[in-house]
């Protein structure tokens, strides 16, 4: 599974915070005076002529001369000179995306529907992939993405997830040091601008996905002199007093709105032996009902090998493993893996086969850049009784995500009291924006995703696929959502009011 999508379903959706009340402090050219030296680094089944780099910046802006960190960056050049008009950041999501691997999974087709208009550029994040990291010293349990996020015990006990949550939040101010207390989105905000004047380019556009929008949006609210053309592709409420604890509450209503996607499909004649039910309307009782059997009977797993061997696994599946499921398969359009996950589940002939991220935990790097960033980011509310007054109402409610939503994050127990307010987006500046929203998104809602458009008033055109899964542009097969975004990067031509683009 790539990194950005197993990332994301911490939120969307991550020590003291060095940087997150940072959006006044000014960025001068010399602070960003690393030059960029670039060498070849083609991926298999990349793009080719995709070369790489370092970045180096100040961990801490408000002490531009003290300690650095390096950002790995990559670039493909426009292979047209003469149809160049600038340069794309493609902005990853998570927190957690590495947007060098996305730069290379995408390279090939952005530069076929964008045919030279651009340079595409990306960077990892503080603390991802190639950039510098940091770990927390998280225990395995802790790391397994099941833990990590606050899935309630049986019956919505959150005992277990308070422990945890203290655990991973002591350990983080223990072990994290500087990097990881710089893991904010102001920060990367901050990365962005010192990497497009390392470029020597003038103005920067940008393509952001999932909490990438929430990125892009931000650098285009403070640097609206350097911003060209921007594309929103999957937002949130940009909320600033709630951030990524309003992205995780979202996704109850969200998995609600997706799921009768999947109960359709799963229903359908044609499926034959991975059919789960006759009708519609019985998939949905017939997976709260295995769930809950899973939370009383964990099943023995099995875990496949590169080769096709199957070996015993180390975890049986219970009922949150298969909730979790459930979230990571409607991001996207294939629903055999969790046919097969629950046909296996319910059969007490055959051996479920968990997927590498239900099966193993998250390296500690990666689960210590997710959880600082969306916790550096904004204080989240400290009372243990209103967390398990929330979930005990979200899971009756919302019952296919039993409340862990909004459940105990470690951010409620963050070492953190140098939090600040992110920049409020406003509707003041140039209309440069583009958003495009699935309907049916499992973990950006079109109903939050209403809300960024609003904070954005006449700055912004919404384009509204009538889709499920979670990225819209070159992702979900929608012709009409991938003309809208290619005809504004390459000409300019943005919709005159919010349009709507029907299912193929």
């Amino acid at each position: 599974m790539k990194t950005q999508r197993r990332n994301a379903l911490l939120l969307t959706v991550s020590t003291a915070a060095v940087a997150a009340g940072l959006a006044g402090v000014p960025t001068t050219q010399a602070q960003a005076a690393t030059t960029l030296k670039w060498r070849p680094c083609v991926q298999e089944k990349g793009p080719s002529g995709q070369e790489c780099a370092e970045l180096t910046v100040p961990v801490d802006y408000r002490q531009p001369d003290g300690e650095r960190t390096t950002l790995a960056v990559s670039r493909i050049r426009s292979e047209r000179p003469e149809a160049r008009r600038g340069t794309l950041l493609v902005v990853p999501g998570g927190p957690g995306g590495s947007g060098v691997q996305r730069l290379t999974d995408k390279g090939k087709a952005l530069a076929k529907e964008l045919k030279g208009a651009y340079d595409l550029v990306a960077l990892d994040p503080r603390g991802v992939r190639g950039s510098a990291r940091a770990g927390c010293g998280l225990a395995p349990e802790d790391r397994d993405l099941v833990n990590l996020r606050p899935w309630p015990g049986r019956n919505g006990d959150i005992s277990g997830n308070v422990a945890r949550a203290r655990r991973i939040a002591d350990a983080c101010s223990r072990n994290g040091g500087p990097l990881v207390g710089s893991m904010t989105t102001a920060n990367e905000v901050q990365d962005i601008e010192q990497f497009r004047q390392a470029l020597g380019e003038e103005k920067i556009s940008a393509w952001g996905v999932s909490y990438g929008t929430y990125v892009a949006a931000q650098y285009a609210q403070k640097y609206q002199e350097h911003t060209d053309r921007v594309v929103l592709d999957s937002s949130g409420d940009p909320d600033p007093s709630r951030v990524a604890r309003g992205w995780a509450a979202n996704m109850s209503q969200a998995m609600e709105d997706r799921f009768p996607d999947f109960a359709r499909w799963a229903a359908a004649p044609e499926q034959k032996e991975l059919r789960l039910a006759q009708r519609p309307e019985d998939v949905r009782p017939m997976f709260l009902a295995l769930a809950e059997r899973l939370d009383r009977q964990p099943k023995p797993t099995a875990e496949q090998d590169p080769d096709g061997r199957r070996k015993p696994g180390k975890v049986r599946l219970d009922g949150n493993r298969l909730r979790q499921a459930l979230q990571q398969t409607l991001y996207g359009n294939d629903f055999t893996p969790l046919a097969e996950l629950i046909r296996d589940a319910r059969d007490p002939r055959r051996t479920p086969v968990l997927p590498p991220y239900l099966a193993r935990p998250l390296p500690d790097e990666d689960a210590a850049v997710t959880v600082a960033t969306i916790c550096n980011d904004v204080r989240w509310p400290r009372s243990v009784r209103s967390y398990a007054r929330d979930v005990a109402a979200d899971r009756a409610r919302y019952p296919l995500t039993a409340g862990m939503p909004v459940g105990v994050f470690p951010c409620a127990f963050w070492k953190n009291d140098a939090a600040g307010k992110p920049v409020r987006l406003t509707p003041d500046g140039p209309s440069n924006v583009l958003m495009i929203q699935n309907l049916r998104d499992p973990s950006t809602p079109y109903f939050g995703a209403l809300k960024m458009r609003e904070a954005l008033g006449q700055r912004a055109r919404l384009v509204t696929v009538d889709g499920g899964g979670h990225g819209v542009y070159l992702g979900n097969g929608n012709a009409c959502g991938d003309r809208a975004v290619t005809g504004y990067l390459v000409d300019g031509k943005r919709p005159d009011a919010d349009a709507y683009c029907p299912a193929p």
